[in-house]
Formats: C-alpha cells, structure tokens, sequence
C-alpha cells in the first residue's frame, strides 16, 4: 500500500493536535469558550413524593473508577493524556463496613477485602498471605484499635488480621464451625454459625470459646435454622437473620431469647430470603431481602416504617442484596453529594452481589424546610 502523502499526514496530524489541545484548554481554563455545566442526574430519595423523604441515595462503588465520584476533578485530562489504568474490581461481595474513611468489602471471588480509600482514591485488595491468605471471606468486622475479624467459610475459621493487614490468627479447627459473620461486644466476638445453627461466642484475644446459643432441644420454635448476619442492638441484644425461618430472632448477651421479628410472605414487614442486618443509635433495624431486592426498616417494636433499594428511574437498583452496614463516623466524606437541603443523620452501606452497583451509599436524614409527621418516637429516646 503507497504512504500517504505528506500534505494529507500533516493535515490529519494536525487536526489531531488541534481537537487535544482544544479539549484541553477547556480544562485548563485557558481562552477558548468555557465548557457547559455536566448535567446532574436527579436525586434518588425514598420514599418517594409526595411523603418526606429520609433517605436519598448518594453514591455506587464497584471498581476503582467509582472514586471519582468523591473526587473534586473528573478524569477526563488522564484520559486524553493516555493515563487511563485498567481497572481494579469487586467480583463477589457480600459483607461491608466503614473504618477510618475505607469502605471495606468482603469479597468472596476475590478474594479478600477490597478497600476503597476514600481520602487517598486508591482502590487496593487484601487477600493474605501463608497461613494467613483468605479463600472465601464473607464478612468482616473492624474493632476500634483497628484489628479486623474475617469469617472465611472455605476455611472455615475466624481470620484476624492487625491494623497494618499482618496476619494474626485464626480462630476455629475442623467441623468447629462453619462462621459466616461476626461482632464485636467489649471482649467478646458473636459468631454466626450457618452449619451447627447457632452463635460462638469466642474471647476476641485468645479465640477461646465462652458459650453457644441458639439451639434449643426444648423449644424448637425458640431455636435457629440457617442463621447468616447478625447486629448488636444498642440495648447490647443480639440481632440475628434466619434466612431459614424468614425472620430476625433476638437474644440478650447471654443468649436467652427475646422475641422474633417477622414472618414468611410478601407483604411489608415480611420477608421472603432475609440476608444482612444492622442497627443504628435509635433502635432502628433494617433488613436486606434478596428476594425484594430492598432494604426494609423496622423499629424496636418490630413495625415496618419504610423500605429502599427497589429499582428506581435512574438507578438500577439493588441486586440480591446482602450486607447492610451503618456508619455515623464517615458523613462528611458524602455531604457534597447530597442535596443542599438534605440533612445527613448517618449512612446506610447495602451491597448487591450482582449488577452494577454493588456497593451502595445512601444517606438517612431530613430535608430542610419540609414538615414531618409525628416523627418516630426512638429518635428522641436516649440510648441506655
């Protein structure tokens, strides 16, 4: 084939030149016409209007490009200039939390903890090493020294990692337990086990078993069947998920039985494949259904107040979603990403193990200027 002729090379070359540097002189700021403002997609709240809205919906992480979405520059320059790095993703997560401005993700395929660093932009994974490498993490759980417990359920062991991810130990032998979560209550780690149906309790420093409860040979109806997640209530009970049994059973520290919440079917209130559970400082309690695909919120009463995450205009909504985690520490990080009016109270962390948003970030609160109903009673009601 001819070369092309250096006439018709230049020009091309030229134009190529020419189209860079206009792209980045809109960056710059420098004399060609401003760019137009980036069109803002509308705000996703729950419930929707005409009620008062309480939650809206702030941000998706699912690879390191989602960053950006708390960063004060796009990256559009990078781009242009060839920077553009290939992409480190979550595969299959299921259980989260936030420490020290990271959200932390289980990721079963990874697998490993997948970390978003929210302040440096950096995405990284943290699978181990030696005794200490992860087979299938499922969820994990942060103490305030920043010592991490993993269940790991191809291992079937509690995993425990330093601050600095140095491999500790590892809590549990063979046909012990099958965890798949964990909490943490002063000394003591609460351990869900799906395969004995019931709760470890292990000393946190030494992996020492306390106690068991959960299984009851003379009350079945009081006894656990398929136990996956569990939270600590402010009250310091424990709040466990019976995918099994359609329901969220409730047990002091001790392990006696309180109450249960919740029943098979589908209507409001009740579940039909319950997952992931937390609580926040008011004694409200929400409930990941994978079969729902949404979020529901209940109060210590056991009364539905509102659900979220159902597909939306324009979100893809949740996709069997899993861990729910809340966090009070970390809001500021998201403020700019809420409406201007919109008060921020405490995030809700849901992931969804499939589609495209599985790590979502949601904001709980209240909009300036709008009147609420007779607010739940809970939110004035001091913690004991």
């Amino acid at each position: 084939m001819p070369k092309p002729s250096t006439p018709l090379f230049m020009s091309t070359r030229m134009r190529y030149v020419g189209a860079l540097l206009g792209a980045l002189a809109l960056l710059t700021g420098c004399a060609a016409p401003p760019a137009k403002a980036p069109v803002q997609k509308e705000a996703q709240f729950y419930p929707r209007a005409p009620d008062a809205p309480r939650i809206q919906h702030l941000a998706t992480f699912a690879n390191a490009r989602d960053l950006e979405t708390v960063k004060e520059s796009g990256g559009l320059k990078d781009f242009l200039l060839g920077e553009e790095k290939v992409e480190d993703a979550l595969v299959r997560p299921y259980g989260v939390t936030m420490s020290d401005s990271k959200i932390i993700v289980a990721d079963s395929r990874g697998p490993g903890l997948a970390v978003f660093d929210l302040k440096t932009r950096k995405f990284s994974l943290v699978s181990g090493s030696g005794g200490g490498r992860m087979q299938r993490p499922i969820n994990v759980a942060i103490d305030a020294d920043g010592t991490r417990y993993v269940t790991d359920t191809a291992r079937n062991q509690v995993l425990v990692y330093d601050k600095g991810d140095s491999f500790l130990a590892a809590y549990g032998g063979k046909d012990e337990i099958k965890p798949v979560d964990v909490a943490i209550a002063g000394e003591r780690l609460y351990v869900v086990d799906i395969e004995h149906h019931e709760v470890q309790v292990l000393d946190k420093r030494s992996g020492k078993l306390q106690f068991k409860f959960g299984r009851s040979e003379v009350d079945k109806e009081k006894s656990l069947h398929q136990p996956t997640n569990l939270a600590i209530g402010r009250d310091g009970d424990i709040y466990i998920v019976e995918t099994g049994n359609f329901r969220v059973a409730r047990f002091t520290p001790e392990g006696k039985f309180v109450r249960h919440y919740g029943e098979a079917g589908q209507a409001p209130g009740q579940f039909a494949r319950p997952k992931g559970i937390a609580m926040d400082r008011s004694g409200r309690m929400y409930v990941s259904d994978a079969a729902f695909q949404n979020v529901q919120i209940f109060d210590d009463q056991g009364r539905i107040l509102m659900a979220f995450g159902q597909p939306g205009d324009n979100l893809p909504g949740l996709n069997l979603p899993a861990g729910v985690a809340i966090d009070y520490d970390n809001v500021a990080l998201f403020r700019s990403l809420a409406d201007p009016k919109f008060n921020i109270e405490h995030l809700i962390l849901v992931v969804s193990q499939f589609g495209p948003n599985q790590v979502d970030v949601f904001g709980f609160g209240k909009m300036s200027g709008v009147n609420y109903p007779a607010d739940e009673k809970l939110e004035a009601k001091p913690a004991p």
